[in-house]
């Protein structure tokens, strides 16, 4: 029996922006929102969800990527969930992994969108990317570090562009940076 190829997999999966909340989001997005869900679940413990956004792709080196990231007003709750290749496990295995930063961590929001100016006049937002920069220093420069390499701060990016996600994920991404925008700096109680 032959296993399938990474991409024989689906790449193309419905819109999440539509959906306000995010349940109904991964559920409509995510190819395992029940793994997602449930590793978030067991962080947020009840408090409310803020704000979100979801990214994922598929590629032929290790399958479906996946990430949610949630910021529930003192925190970002970052899961990811990615496929492992079918040479370095059995066949549909994957890592699921959590991370929680504190909002008190993040030092730097920034966003940059580029938009197209149509010949009548008026515009569109064809992509936005937006970074989180961090206290925490980048792991992969700490080691380089030795060899005189110049040592960076962790960042969070994300991105969104029409052919990669759509009008409607662009605008949430730039909802979902606005907000922790809104959250940096504040007194956390």
């Amino acid at each position: 029996m032959s296993r399938p190829s990474f991409s024989d997999l689906p790449a193309v999966f419905p819109d999440w922006s539509p959906y306000p909340d995010l349940e109904s989001a991964a559920r409509a997005y995510l190819r395992d929102p029940d793994i997602a869900l449930d590793a978030m679940a067991g962080v947020l413990r009840g408090q409310s969800v803020l704000g979100f956004t979801l990214e994922r792709f598929v590629n032929d080196v290790n399958g479906v990527w996946q990430e949610v990231v949630v910021c529930d007003g003192n925190r970002l709750i970052l899961w990811h969930g990615e496929d492992i290749p079918p040479e370095e496990a059995p066949p549909g295995s994957m890592t699921s992994s959590l991370r929680v930063v504190a909002l008190s961590a993040v030092t730097e929001v920034g966003c940059r969108r580029r938009i197209s100016r149509n010949p009548n006049g008026t515009h569109r937002v064809d992509s936005v990317d937006v970074y989180l920069l961090l206290t925490s220093l980048d792991e992969a420069n700490v080691a380089a570090e030795e060899a005189g390499s110049v040592i960076r701060h962790d960042a969070l990016r994300f991105g969104k562009t029409l052919d990669d996600g759509g009008a409607g994920q662009i605008a949430r991404l730039e909802e979902f940076a606005r907000l922790v925008s809104s959250l940096v700096g504040k007194p956390m109680l």
